[in-house]
């Protein structure tokens, strides 16, 4: 098996129990938010479930970034790609959004912004710690001389 596979199946296997407990979580604030939650059962395993597979395939995208053969630009759009499609239907699975495309661009609109900006953070962060581990070795390479 691909050693990217096994990476992103045991990432996601690790992190996906924690799926439920986020939308757990969702539920208690919007009930001490003041408004009446009442779910059926079919509606509570629902969310367990599409909590449970949202959390595994967010886990397990974060592969995606470490292979070396991709570019940057392939690793983010396959993981933008992957996350933005789990998450939209789980979202209108459970009717978190409503389907309509006002609100779905909308919703498309922000979290292509937030996953850039993300990003964003995410590549200037690893740049600085770069470049500042880089004058390490240079001052270490300089005083052997």
């Amino acid at each position: 098996m691909n050693k990217y596979v096994k990476d992103y199946l045991l990432r996601g296997l690790i992190f996906s129990g924690l799926g439920p407990v986020v939308g757990g979580c969702v539920y208690l604030f919007i009930e001490l938010s003041g408004e009446r939650l009442v779910l059926n059962g079919y509606e509570v395993f629902l969310a367990i479930i599409t909590t449970y597979i949202i959390a595994f395939v967010h886990a397990g995208s974060s592969v995606f970034p470490t292979i070396e053969r991709w570019s940057k630009v392939k690793a983010m759009f396959v993981q933008l790609l992957s996350l933005y499609s789990v998450y939209t239907i789980g979202y209108l699975i459970n009717s978190w959004i409503p389907f309509k495309i006002e609100i779905i661009a909308i919703y498309t609109s922000c979290f292509i912004g937030g996953f850039l900006l993300i990003w964003l953070f995410a590549i200037i962060s690893s740049k600085i710690v770069s470049n500042k581990l880089n004058a390490k070795l240079m001052n270490i390479k300089n005083q052997q001389k």
